[in-house]
């Protein structure tokens, strides 16, 4: 799954693709790349984010999804939002699948768009809302929260009129969780198998992976706490070197194929070319387990 976010202010690659045209290439790009669909966001769901109004999203998004539609007529498109209304005219513009980053809290008639258009829902399991998710309390049983969350999402789902076969999972690594426990969720990522259901996994440019990759270790120092349960690592303003780019594509690629060793189907990237072996190695494991 390649990301494609039309925002001003997402937490990796916020307000590169706000126009229509560079998006489209950009796109177009991720499946030269290798990505087997495009998810198009138009809010940024980082910490601290705010959300945007109805309109406002689809002025981001519908240019995008139906200039991809024309550009990639056989690849599916997926829209990353947790508003109903949003969904649908998603759909009709070119869409095929619906995630839902809340797991249907914010918005329960998602669902209902879902069944009427019979397309796949993932749903996340997201703690809080993302302008608070990474402020204490944390969760003290995380695999409770996750477990319970995700059948609460999945039942929603179910009394809506989806199917199980239209719905994937996301344990949501990052949302509402401490550096520690998203690694004790990657690590155990195969007890999700109790839902038997796919199962999608995000870690591209989380903080969670560049805060070890920097040598902080898995708990925040007491200094700075607050400010460093935040992904990026770098401001928005300063420029990536080819150095720490790479680095970046090591550790996204090392969490990749962790992920699907331990039972991962879809991974959310947004660099497809640079995971791509990572993910040939790894299915070639999973595949002699």
């Amino acid at each position: 799954m390649g990301v494609l976010n039309v925002t001003p202010d997402s937490f990796s690659d916020g307000g590169r693709f706000l126009a229509p045209e560079r998006a489209i290439r950009h796109g177009v790009e991720l499946a030269r790349q290798g990505a087997d669909w495009i998810d198009v966001g138009g809010e940024s769901t980082r910490p601290g984010s705010q959300p945007v109004t109805e309109e406002e999203e689809l002025r981001r998004v519908l240019p995008v999804i139906r200039g991809l539609r024309k550009k990639l007529p056989s690849i599916p498109i997926s829209i990353d939002t947790t508003k109903a209304a949003v969904a649908e005219e998603a759909l009709r513009a070119g869409a095929s699948i619906l995630n839902d980053v809340s797991g249907l809290r914010f918005d329960r008639c998602l669902a209902q768009v879902a069944f009427r258009y019979g397309v796949p829902l993932i749903l996340m399991h997201l703690r809080g809302r993302p302008a608070t998710m990474q402020q204490r309390p944390f969760a003290r049983r995380i695999w409770r929260s996750l477990f319970e969350g995700l059948e609460t999402s999945i039942r929603r789902a179910r009394a809506a009129g989806v199917s199980r076969s239209q719905i994937i999972i996301d344990p949501g690594l990052g949302f509402g969780k401490t550096r520690r426990q998203s690694y004790q969720i990657l690590a155990s990522l195969e007890r999700l198998r109790r839902f038997d259901l796919p199962i999608l996994v995000g870690t591209s440019r989380k903080s969670f992976l560049q805060a070890v990759v920097a040598g902080e270790g898995l708990a925040p120092s007491r200094v700075g706490h607050r400010k460093r349960q935040h992904w990026p690592v770098r401001g928005r303003e300063s420029k990536s070197t080819a150095e720490e780019a790479a680095s970046l594509n090591l550790a996204d690629a090392a969490a990749v194929a962790a992920a699907i060793v331990r039972g991962a189907h879809i991974i959310r990237t947004h660099e497809p070319g640079a995971i791509l072996p990572a993910v040939r190695i790894a299915d070639a494991l999973a595949s002699c387990m």
